[in-house]
């Protein structure tokens, strides 16, 4: 199954926003390489939710309700998808740790940092959930 992780700043839409609102529609993505990902993101797949700028933690898991579909925020050729909150971690993953650990080197987060929708390996998703202490 492919993972992936969404970022979004706080003060913009917090993970305890998104537990109120039940679900979402992932739009607004600007950039080419991200809206790949959206594209290719799959009903069920499962996605770490990232507070960028603030925090600067994965905080949560959430999944792929329904597959990518044209943007409601433009007339441009832009894509969303929809994702419902699943799992609050009972222990966010900072960066710091991320950076920290050796096996995640590669991991897009570190590479890609800008990139507010990227692919997380099968390997890096377990990692992050032995950190997250989730088994």
């Amino acid at each position: 199954m492919p993972y992936w992780l969404v970022k979004s700043e706080p003060l913009t839409y917090s993970w305890d926003q998104f537990v109120k609102d039940k679900k979402t529609t992932w739009d607004g993505i600007r950039n080419y390489a991200a809206r790949l990902h959206v594209r290719a993101m799959k009903k069920g797949d499962e996605v770490l939710f990232y507070h960028s700028n603030e925090g600067l933690e994965i905080v949560g898991i959430a999944k792929v309700i329904k597959e990518a579909y044209p943007d409601p925020t433009t007339k441009d050729d832009w894509s969303a998808v929809d994702l419902k909150a699943h799992k609050k971690l009972k222990k966010p993953v900072t960066l710091n740790e991320i950076k920290k650990d050796k096996r995640l080197a590669d991991m897009a987060l570190i590479r890609i940092s800008r990139l507010s929708v990227q692919p997380v390996k099968e390997e890096e998703w377990k990692i992050i959930m032995e950190l997250a202490g989730v088994k």
